[in-house]
């Protein structure tokens, strides 16, 4: 079974868009996605440069407009989506999934992200916060150090990895003094995303939530807050706001791949991150990481193989 998974925020990268909007269908797909995020994504996914793009409002709707492009293009063609057995996202990867799961509309689901990011940019601009990465050393040990620099766990990343959130005092103390064994790498956003620091942003965002319309998923599609799977789709609209200000927990969605027995991987534009953990938490996993339309072959031929 091949499960598709969607990226977060942080995997943009300048002109990582040019190579997709190539074909004219395609650029007038961006367009239309853009007009209903309120971003100019053909602007931002081509020429704007890596400051302009690492913000909120325009990294979380670049994300997900370039998932959806690459969900035309890797199903597009009849029989492709039988064959495919499920789909997760990371973060706002998650209303990428929900596109391609059929419980979002494109347009629908770019006007969600669009809120989202403006939602998330306007509270991060609140408190000076942000987030680092901690890869390696003991959990327990990491959990009593965050309680002492005031940072919270937004990202459960598996594979030793996790991503943590607060004052920018505080990952400055972490970074200085690390448990032992492990290393801490800031990340470069805007706040602290997946924590309390969010809560603004969720009260904004499930106002615009209410006023989307949510479907049935009609593929097996798991969420971040437990990597349960969700069948109901104003169940997953409702994970997806409350998640703004909770934990990912895509170690347990890792987790549930492999209990579902899940042989291929293939993650969807801007891909790298999370082929890169699959290696690690899913060890011996196939995977493919769609970074250009170049990469679609492959794409495919892991979808279709027997």
């Amino acid at each position: 079974m091949i499960v598709v998974v969607a990226p977060g925020q942080g995997s943009q990268a300048p002109g990582f868009l040019s190579p997709w909007i190539e074909d004219p269908a395609a650029r007038a797909r961006l367009e239309q996605l853009g007009e209903a995020a309120g971003v100019d994504l053909v602007t931002h996914g081509t020429v704007s440069d890596a400051e302009t793009i690492k913000d909120t409002q325009v990294a979380q709707p670049l994300i997900v407009a370039a998932g959806i492009l690459t969900l035309d293009a890797l199903l597009g063609e009849a029989g492709r989506r039988e064959a495919l057995g499920g789909i997760a996202g990371h973060s706002v990867g998650e209303i990428t999934a929900a596109v391609g799961a059929g419980v979002l509309q494109p347009l629908d689901a770019m006007a969600l992200v669009g809120e989202r990011g403006r939602a998330m940019a306007e509270a991060a601009a609140q408190v000076a916060t942000g987030m680092a990465a901690v890869l390696g050393g003991d959990a327990d040990a990491l959990e009593a150090r965050l309680a002492e620099t005031g940072l919270s766990p937004a990202n459960y990343n598996g594979g030793g990895q996790v991503v943590v959130a607060g004052p920018l005092e505080g990952i400055e103390a972490l970074k200085a003094d690390p448990p032992a064994g492990a290393r801490v790498m800031p990340l470069q956003t805007a706040g602290a995303f997946h924590t309390s620091y969010m809560e603004p942003a969720v009260e904004r965002l499930r106002v615009k939530a209410a006023e989307t319309a949510a479907a049935v998923p009609t593929l097996r599609l798991w969420t971040n807050a437990d990597g349960s799977e969700v069948v109901d789709g104003r169940r997953f609209l409702d994970l997806v706001v409350g998640q703004v200000a909770s934990p990912v927990r895509w170690d347990a969605c890792m987790d549930a791949f492999v209990g579902a027995g899940v042989t291929g991987i293939i993650e969807l534009a801007p891909a790298g991150a999370l082929v890169g953990l699959a290696r690690r938490g899913m060890k011996g996993v196939p995977s493919v990481a769609v970074k250009t339309p170049d990469d679609l072959a492959a794409a495919i031929e892991l979808l279709e193989a027997p």
